[in-house]
């Protein structure tokens, strides 16, 4: 099972640009890394006027762009899929970056800014770490830069292998 960590945190705490440090610092490590972007509200991700975005308007329920090197699904659903319903169709990476998903049962990392919030949004027992400019006692907290020593603690804890190591 590919292991899933949520990168959590109010709006606008600096969730993306942590996971962008991340993904960069797993990279050059050699794992093989996915993202899922939780979003609040309805979004476009296709272009209108574009094949695809006519295809999805004639009324595809699966839309596939494939060209070298990429393949992008969009997929119409009745509902909101949970986290283990997208990460169940996810292979061939070694992590599994969730940003938001605060509500789902899987190993937090919150971004915390104290200049701008006043407390956690998650419960400190749900935390696998914090990163921030502030000290939390009990739980392992990281520079918000720190992608570096936050990484080597994900190796550590989650006991993470790349796939280039197997």
């Amino acid at each position: 099972m590919i292991p899933v960590i949520s990168v959590v945190g109010y709006s606008n705490s600096g969730k993306t640009t942590l996971i962008v440090k991340l993904i960069w610092e797993l990279k050059k490590r050699g794992f093989r890394v996915a993202t899922v972007k939780h979003h609040h509200r309805d979004v476009e991700m296709d272009v209108p006027g574009k094949d695809t975005w006519k295809h999805a308007e004639a009324g595809a329920d699966t839309i596939v762009l494939a060209c070298p090197g990429k393949v992008g699904i969009i997929e119409k659903s009745s509902r909101e899929l949970s986290l283990d319903e997208i990460v169940a169709r996810i292979s061939g990476v070694d992590l599994i970056i969730a940003e938001g998903y605060k509500k789902e049962d899987k190993p937090k990392i919150e971004v915390f800014r104290s200049g701008v919030h006043t407390e956690l949004i998650t419960p400190p027992e749900e935390l696998l770490a914090i990163a921030s400019d502030t000290y939390f006692p009990g739980i392992p907290v990281f520079g918000l830069d720190d992608a570096q020593g936050l990484v080597d603690f994900l190796v550590e804890k989650l006991s993470l292998r790349s796939s280039s190591d197997v």
